[in-house]
């Protein structure tokens, strides 16, 4: 048990929780039991995540205070509405940032990460010239080794 660390931590800061599923996968386990699903976790990702990563190696969960048994028919149904419930939220997101980026070009907005400026860029193409490394060059730098990567390129296309 993970006492005084949150649900919302990653898998990653919650050791039980971590011993928890590997024990999923290796198959040792075919029933896990919480007290609530907040004490699985707090995003519903995360807890949607941890429902897929459950049924896919055939575990059952149990749910104390929702009454969520998947070994039921009814447990099962619920389970399958927490996936659909999941699905919509996440076509919803999908759906907002759309229309955001849309609403954002249509107001002629430049969107992405700023560009580097033409001195850093000339500095990128000098070292790349010199036969440097791309990392190294981002390390020298201290730019992005995605941004070195985009200069280089546009050096190719020219």
């Amino acid at each position: 048990m993970d006492h005084g660390i949150s649900g919302a931590k990653g898998r990653d800061q919650r050791p039980s929780y971590d011993e928890m599923l590997k024990a999923v996968t290796r198959k040792e386990i075919d029933m896990v039991m919480s007290w609530s699903v907040d004490r699985l976790g707090r995003s519903l990702q995360h807890l949607v995540s941890l429902l897929e990563e459950l049924q896919s190696k055939k575990v059952d969960l149990y749910l104390h205070q929702q009454g969520i048994d998947t070994t039921t028919p009814a447990g099962r149904m619920m389970y399958q509405l927490l996936g659909v419930f999941s699905e919509f939220e996440r076509a919803m997101i999908r759906e907002r940032i759309n229309a955001g980026l849309a609403r954002a070009r249509a107001q002629g907005k430049t969107l992405g990460r700023p560009k580097v400026s033409l001195k850093v860029e000339n500095k990128i193409k000098k070292l790349r010239s010199t036969g440097k490394g791309i990392r190294k060059i981002a390390s020298e730098l201290r730019v992005g080794v995605s941004t070195v990567k985009r200069v280089v390129d546009e050096l190719k296309v020219a």
